[in-house]
């Protein structure tokens, strides 16, 4: 639990670092706000990994459901965060991420590689989060 955490921490320490390279980027993305979007996203998620790296010791999870939450939840960071980077790199995503794209249309295929990729980061979210919040019940006798 202990390297699982420390983990979480540096990946989120990782999508800070990125995430400040990426800022350079922004103007030069074929869909600039989708470029914000992904930017304001990578904060949100590697404050998320580090919050959840320095909690990660207290869980209360057996073995095998602390590394299915580990990887649900690393895979659901970097999957949202990937769909939001191609759409911004193509600019495209207006099928997916409608709001953010601001009308931004891809090719058939860039807007079904967006889709599979954002909408699998969702049930992979879901399913981690439940299995943490399970980890965080108060110890026996509390």
């Amino acid at each position: 639990m202990d390297r699982q955490g420390r983990r979480l921490l540096q990946t989120g320490v990782v999508f800070l670092l990125l995430l400040s390279l990426e800022g350079f980027a922004i103007p030069s993305l074929a869909a600039p706000q989708l470029g914000l979007s992904a930017h304001k996203l990578a904060g949100l998620e590697s404050v998320l990994l580090l919050a959840l790296g320095l909690a990660w010791p207290r869980l209360r999870l057996g073995a095998a459901s602390s590394q299915a939450a580990f990887w649900l939840l690393l895979y659901s960071s970097v999957a949202i965060l990937a769909a939001y980077g191609l759409a911004a790199l193509w600019g495209a995503g207006g099928q997916t991420i409608r709001q953010a794209a601001e009308g931004a249309q891809g090719s058939a295929f860039q807007e079904a590689a967006i889709m599979v990729v954002a909408y699998s980061s969702a049930p992979t979210g879901l399913v981690a989060f439940a299995l943490i919040l399970w980890g965080l019940r108060a110890p026996a006798g509390e």
